[in-house]
């Protein structure tokens, strides 16, 4: 019998053929954490007396979710992360250069067929580009900065083929919210998600990685992709090598296979606060807004913020509506700026903050009031996500987002194309 992409990860990695239920104690590739995660983590590596990280190449620290600082206390652990980062010449992605999952494959440091371990949950994003990528918490991160090694328990793997083509008004983000209505926010708890099917093959990377970035939701280990000649042409323009990619054998096993036509799917909502509580945009049309996002680590790409500049272009947002944009990174914000897709958006009435999470974590920017409702493209909406847990925040993808920004109301995008 074959094996599944994540099986022959991680078999490349010990050195020998494993399936999925064996336990390896396998090496990383890359190994990162941010504000929220890298202090707890550093406190145990000085407890463990290391005097040095496995490979200062390999190790990153980033600071993106309190960025820039809005406390003194903040300040402090930035400082900190600041100081591990400069005593052992491992690498920084400061205020302003964006957020992990998109600086992190942006810079080449997930690369196809390796295995990289994040201080975050999302960090299954790199999945789309073919990475056995997954989020740990801060004991195991701190010992991976040590010794470049984690223990798993290979996970068994799902396979989901995406078939049909997209309709007007329907993208990737929708692709996924139906997804884990299918599965439930446990459907596939400890499980690799293997993505295929035309309607994957026809996605580009930006919408993929929005697919990978939100299978934690339905508690998968990572959501994993093939390179293609999608990924070959994003991937160059990186420089990342692809000669350690990973394919699926035709023979492997899944515990189960989803067939998921998307050929007549409407825009998808997801209600609060529960990602799985998820309906046609029909259910919930006419809902009022006040204030509405675009950005996060599921859709601050280019692509995500072109879509929304299309949709409001020579328009105005309505009067009671906060429209918020969050580039992922430098780059996006440099090339959205440069292609007046920003210009576009901040014309309508839109407002830009630097790239980071943003409204997200509700830490600093974007704090909603009590009973007010948000629609957000973020990959959460449970009660308190964005700062107030007396607020209400519904998921849609960047074109609902911005036809919601335009109308004061969730309503169809298609009404609006």
């Amino acid at each position: 019998m074959g094996l599944t992409i994540a099986e022959k990860i991680f078999s490349n990695h010990v050195g020998g053929a494993v399936r999925a239920g064996d336990y390896v104690d396998s090496p990383i590739d890359f190994v990162f954490g941010h504000e929220g995660s890298a202090p707890l983590a550093l406190q145990i590596f000085n407890q463990i007396g290391v005097q040095r990280v496995f490979d200062p190449n390999k190790v990153g620290i980033v600071i993106d979710h309190y960025s820039p600082s809005p406390t003194e206390k903040v300040s402090e652990l930035h400082v900190m992360l600041r100081e591990f980062v400069r005593k052992y010449r491992c690498k920084l992605f400061d205020v302003g250069e964006g957020i992990c999952h998109q600086v992190i494959p942006e810079g080449g440091f997930a690369r196809p067929g390796s295995i990289v371990i994040g201080g975050d949950s999302h960090t299954v994003t790199y999945g789309a580009l073919n990475v056995l990528a997954t989020g740990v918490g801060s004991t195991d991160l701190a010992v991976a900065f040590a010794s470049g090694r984690a223990w798993f328990r290979v996970p068994e793997s799902i396979k989901v083929n995406v078939s049909g083509k997209l309709p007007q008004g329907v993208y990737s983000k929708d692709v996924i919210l139906r997804i884990a209505k299918v599965l439930r926010a446990d459907g596939a708890t400890y499980q690799v998600i293997e993505f295929s099917g035309d309607t994957i093959r026809n996605l580009s990377m930006d919408a993929r990685f929005t697919i990978s970035n939100m299978v934690v939701e339905v508690g998968a280990k990572a959501g994993l992709m093939e390179i293609d000649d999608h990924s070959r042409a994003w991937a160059k323009q990186f420089n990342i090598p692809l000669d350690t990619a990973v394919y699926a054998d035709s023979d492997a096993h899944y515990e189960k296979v989803l067939e998921i036509d998307v050929s007549n799917l409407d825009p998808q909502i997801a209600r609060p606060h529960y990602v799985d509580n998820v309906v046609p945009v029909s259910d919930v049309a006419g809902t009022p807004v006040a204030q509405a996002f675009i950005g996060t680590c599921t859709n601050g790409r280019l692509e995500d913020l072109r879509i929304a500049a299309d949709i409001v272009r020579g328009k105005r947002v309505h009067s009671g509506v906060r429209f918020i944009i969050g580039p992922a990174s430098r780059q996006v914000y440099i090339q959205a700026s440069q292609q007046g897709i920003l210009a576009d958006l901040v014309a309508a009435g839109a407002t830009v903050i630097p790239p980071g999470c943003g409204p997200c974590v509700g830490v600093h920017q974007g704090i909603p009031g009590d009973g007010e409702n948000v629609i957000s493209t973020a990959n959460r909406n449970f009660k308190g996500r964005m700062g107030n847990n007396k607020a209400f925040i519904y998921l849609a993808s960047p074109a609902s987002v911005a036809a919601a920004a335009l109308k004061g109301e969730i309503c169809d995008v298609r009404d609006i194309l």
